[in-house]
């Protein structure tokens, strides 16, 4: 299942991490960690050496151990005893469990946004699609993986779209999910490049979205999440419908 990141294969990074607004060597390497291991780059199983890291973040293991922490708190990272640090695997029955949760915090929020959204929103979703539109069509094209930049102008897209919904808790609950699924999406994307319509399934969406149709919208999000979810080995989705 690795190699759906266009920086997979990378084993070195470019300079010494740096704290950062006043935060902490850990915290830099956390980060760097975590992306790594969201991005594939550290794939799922992996063995985790503190010395090998040491040379791959050019950061000390006082920090790499604190971060590694903090992952193993975020289930990113399994811990047992004396044996070191291991990438956690890519779990599908947990996936489908996580996908339940995800879209039905994604469908309350979105029927939210919808009933409150105004033109700042509207104009939000319209700039937000126009990106996704552009990242699509270069994800189709490209030949090294999901990169970086169509992740994060899909975390945009679908953040814009729910921007409205009112509720801070409810935007903080997607978050935490969305975060949990991306090794799980980025590996489905990877595995469904030039085999699926991502840009059809965007445009449909914002469009029912401008368009204020609720269940439209609702039905179009569930079925994207859906087939991100049934695009891996072994996931069997649960349909929710909350709208």
């Amino acid at each position: 299942m690795s190699g759906y990141s266009a920086s997979a294969a990378r084993e070195t990074r470019s300079g010494a991490l740096h704290a950062e607004d006043g935060g902490t060597l850990a915290q830099a390497a956390f980060r760097a960690l975590r992306s790594d291991i969201i991005r594939g780059v550290r794939p799922p199983a992996e063995r985790l050496r503190i010395e090998k890291l040491k040379t791959i973040y050019d950061i000390g293991p006082t920090p790499l151990r604190e971060a590694l922490q903090m992952l193993v708190a975020e289930e990113l990272v399994l811990t047992e005893g004396n044996r070191g640090f291991t990438v956690a695997p890519l779990d599908f029955d947990e996936f489908a469990d996580l996908n339940v949760a995800r879209t039905a915090i994604e469908l309350a929020a979105l029927r939210l946004s919808l009933q409150n959204g105004d033109n700042e929103w509207e104009a939000g979703v319209v700039a937000a699609g126009y990106l996704m539109k552009k990242h699509d069509a270069a994800l189709t094209l490209g030949k090294a993986g999901v990169p970086e930049e169509w992740e994060r102008a899909n975390a945009a897209f679908h953040t814009a779209i729910v921007a409205a919904c009112g509720s801070k808790w409810l935007l903080k609950s997607r978050a935490g999910l969305y975060d949990q699924c991306a090794r799980y999406r980025l590996a489905s994307v990877y595995q469904r490049i030039g085999r699926r319509d991502l840009s059809a399934e965007h445009a449909a969406i914002a469009e029912a979205a401008l368009a204020r149709d609720v269940e439209l919208a609702c039905a179009l999000t569930e079925e994207h999440f859906e087939r991100t979810a049934s695009a891996l080995p072994n996931a069997q989705p649960t349909r929710v419908r909350h709208c």
